[in-house]
C-alpha cells in the first residue's frame, strides 16, 4: 500500500487577505481514506516482514481507524483483530458490520478495560493471550504511523507553495508526521478532543521539530459531538465544491480554522492548506444513531 502522492486541491475561500485550499488525498479504497492510508503503510509492511498473521488494534464502536485497518489488511492478504470500546457488539452498527465484512475479528472491551489500553502490563497480558499479531495503537498513532504521514508531499497548491498546513487532530500522529515531513512550513493542528496529554504526545512524536502549534478552538462540545454550525458547514461545502466532510473531525476542524482566519490569526498573504483526513464512513454511524437525518445523510453521501 503506497502513500497517496497526487492529492486534489479545492479553493475554499479568500478572506482576511488569505487563500484557503482544501487538500484531499487520493485513495484506492473508500474505507482506507485520508490519513489512514499513510498511517497504516509501515505497520502493514512490518506485519508482513515479521511473518505476523495480521494487525491487532483498538477503536471505538464507530472508529475510522478500525475500519481502515480491516480494509487495508484485507487488501494485503492479512488478518485483522479489533478490540472495540463497547459493552456489546451491535450487529447493526454500520462500521462494525463493514469491519466484519472485511474479515476483522472483533472483541468487545468494557470502558474500564479500554481505558487500560496504554498500560504496558495490561497490554502485555492481552498480547500473550492473542499471540502472532503486529499491534498498532488506537488511531494508528505510533512512530511507524508518523513515518508514513511524513512521506506525504503536500507543500504545493495549484497557486504555489502553501505557508501553512492545517489538520484535524485527535491522537496527534498526523500533525507530527506533517511537521516532520514539511519542516519549512507552519503546521497547525485543530484539536477535536479534550485531551490534556495530547501536546506532550505530539512533542514526543515530533522528535524535537518545533514548527507546529495545537489549537483548541475546534474542540467545541467535545470528542464525537458537534454543533448545528459544524454540520451546516459540511452541507455548505458539499453544495459549493462537491466535497463531503463530516462534522466529527474535518467539519469541526475547518469550522475552527475559519474562525481563526476571520479573527486575524494569519498574516495577510498566507496560503493555507487544510488537509482532508477522511473519515466519511462515520456519516453512516451518525445517521444510524439519529444524529443526522436522512436528508442530511443523503446530501453528504450521494455519489
Amino acid at each position: 500500500m503506497s502513500v497517496p502522492s497526487t492529492p486534489k486541491w479545492y479553493p475554499l475561500a479568500s478572506q482576511a487577505g488569505c487563500e484557503l485550499w482544501l487538500c484531499q488525498p487520493v485513495t484506492i479504497e473508500g474505507a482506507v481514506s485520508g490519513n489512514k492510508i499513510a498511517k497504516l503503510r509501515y505497520p502493514l509492511l512490518n506485519a508482513q516482514a515479521s511473518g505476523c498473521r495480521g494487525i491487532a488494534t483498538f477503536g471505538g464502536a464507530f472508529s475510522n481507524h478500525l475500519l481502515a485497518t480491516a480494509a487495508a489488511c484485507e487488501q494485503q492478504g492479512l488478518q485483522s483483530l479489533g478490540f472495540v470500546r463497547t459493552d456489546r457488539l451491535d450487529p447493526d452498527n454500520p462500521t462494525l458490520r463493514r469491519c466484519h465484512r472485511f474479515g476483522m475479528s472483533l472483541i468487545a472491551l468494557s470502558r474500564a478495560d479500554y481505558r487500560r489500553r496504554h498500560d504496558p502490563d495490561w497490554l502485555a497480558v492481552l498480547q500473550q493471550r492473542n499471540p502472532g499479531w503486529h499491534w498498532v495503537p488506537e488511531g494508528g498513532t505510533s512512530s511507524s504511523g508518523v513515518a508514513g504521514v511524513r512521506e506525504w508531499a503536500l507543500a504545493q497548491s495549484p497557486q504555489g507553495a502553501v505557508t501553512h498546513l492545517v489538520t484535524a487532530t485527535g491522537s496527534g500522529g498526523t500533525l507530527a508526521g506533517l511537521a516532520l515531513g514539511h519542516p519549512q512550513l507552519n503546521m497547525l493542528g485543530m484539536a477535536v478532543v479534550k485531551d490534556d496529554s495530547l501536546p506532550q504526545r505530539i512533542r514526543q512524536l515530533c522528535e524535537g521539530q518545533a514548527n507546529w502549534h495545537l489549537s483548541m478552538a475546534s474542540v467545541g462540545p467535545g470528542y464525537g459531538r458537534f454543533t448545528r454550525e459544524h454540520l451546516s458547514l459540511c452541507l455548505d461545502i458539499r453544495q459549493q465544491i462537491g466535497v463531503s466532510l463530516e462534522p466529527i473531525y474535518t467539519g469541526k476542524a475547518l469550522f475552527g480554522l475559519l474562525e481563526l482566519i476571520n479573527q486575524g490569526h494569519f498574516k495577510p498573504g498566507s496560503r493555507i492548506g487544510f488537509v482532508h483526513t477522511g473519515g466519511l464512513q462515520g456519516l453512516d454511524g451518525l445517521h444510524y444513531r439519529g444524529l443526522i437525518d436522512s436528508a442530511q445523510w443523503q446530501a453528504l453521501t450521494a455519489i
